[in-house]
């Protein structure tokens, strides 16, 4: 098979978040603790850096990788879901692996997929250890995919173990209280590693102290620890408590005996989008008119994204939403703006909810606009309507971003 047939093949045949959402979700680590004894244990073969959270944790995940790449080290990055092309999870200083590399691992373990089943999550996890084990990273930054104890990312042993923050997102699986949440993101917290949380919050701190204590690990408090302030080339205005949790976690490593100069931190973070190419965080993409995009998805983000909207300057505001159909619409339509034009479109995954669906759920909102037949059309009227002052906003999900960037 080729790039296009292999990824083809990954995406229609094995059980992808994304596509089917909790379906897919597996509570167990069997099958990663199996095929990384087929792989040999790549995951034991570099240092590394986990990373959860509800919200932040990609950009803090890429705030460290920038840090650390401008410090000289050879830095492996693995992050979820990708944007625009599936080796954007799987990076080596800021550059994807090949797409051979994607080929060749897919096929020379195929047996072992067809035997025992892995999910696409489970695969990819695999490939990307056995990538920055094959390429000797210094260190990885690995993302936690969903949750954190039962996560297939749950099976290295890291430097630090960082947890941004705790919402209320992916309740289905994860469990509908805070603290039910943060038992499950507390789950990568390992024996005398120490753990930095990027934000103090009074429901859950208990959960995180109280695991800290019974693995002996000395417990960081980002937000309580790091009061100056950084710049970075990441606009949003919630970027500041990301910042505070990469430099806390930075200073945390330099306890671990890595070099890492103040300037350094500073190039880091002003450089990540250069440095790691993340993209779809509050994402400028036109000046004329104003054209934002940003990933932000369950309540705790877009209530920064749409207050920091809500305080721009423009004549006419243009929305063009879309949702996955397990989304909670009741928490997060309130804090959409009513005197704004919608766009409503259907993100172009299995998941996507119904544009007319979702239109008729946000008329009770008082959330008005029209239905369109893609995210590309919503868009291509949204930019036909909009006046040089107007600005245009695109989000409601990853998905929608992904259609645009």
């Amino acid at each position: 098979m080729n790039y296009q047939e292999t990824l083809d093949w990954m995406f229609s045949q094995l059980p992808m978040y994304q596509n089917h959402g909790k379906t897919a979700f597996k509570k167990d680590l069997t099958n990663s603790l199996a095929f990384s004894e087929h792989l040999n244990f790549p995951e034991r073969k570099f240092k590394s850096i986990h990373v959860a959270g509800t919200n932040g944790k990609g950009s803090t995940s890429h705030m460290l990788a920038s840090i650390l790449q401008e410090a000289g080290y050879k830095v492996g990055l693995y992050t979820s879901p990708h944007l625009k092309d599936f080796r954007e999870r799987i990076k080596i200083n800021g550059q994807p692996i090949s797409e051979d590399e994607v080929v060749d691992f897919i096929s020379s373990n195929a047996s072992f997929f067809d035997k025992n089943k892995l999910s696409f999550f489970e695969m990819t996890v695999g490939l990307a250890f056995e990538s920055f084990a094959k390429h000797k990273v210094d260190i990885a930054i690995v993302e936690v995919g969903l949750g954190g104890r039962l996560d297939s990312t749950n099976i290295i042993t890291p430097l630090i173990s960082v947890i941004t923050n705790i919402g209320l997102d992916h309740t289905q699986m994860l469990g509908h209280t805070l603290p039910e949440i943060a038992f499950e993101k507390a789950g990568i917290i390992k024996k005398h590693t120490p753990v930095v949380i990027g934000e103090y919050q009074k429901e859950v701190h208990s959960v995180f102290y109280k695991k800290a204590i019974e693995t002996y690990s000395d417990l960081f408090l980002a937000e309580q620890n790091i009061t100056d302030e950084y710049a970075s080339d990441l606009k949003g205005i919630y970027q500041s408590r990301n910042t505070r949790t990469a430099v806390q976690t930075i200073h945390v490593l330099q306890n671990l005996n890595f070099s890492i100069s103040e300037n350094q931190i500073i190039n880091g973070l002003l450089n990540v989008v250069r440095n790691t190419g993340l993209l779809g965080r509050w994402q400028v993409l036109s000046d004329s008119p104003l054209t934002i995009c940003d990933t932000a998805h369950n309540r705790e983000g877009l209530f920064y994204v749409m207050n920091q909207l809500q305080n721009l300057e423009y004549k006419n505001l243009h929305i063009v939403l879309g949702v996955v159909n397990d989304k909670d619409l009741e928490e997060i339509l309130p804090l959409f703006p009513e005197n704004a034009t919608y766009y409503f479109c259907r993100p172009n995954i299995p998941r996507g909810l119904d544009a007319e669906d979702l239109m008729n759920i946000c008329l009770g909102f008082k959330l008005k606009g029209d239905v369109y037949s893609s995210v590309s059309k919503a868009f291509e009227v949204a930019s036909r309507n909009a006046l040089d002052d107007d600005i245009i906003f695109i989000g409601g999900s990853t998905f929608v971003v992904a259609e645009i960037v």
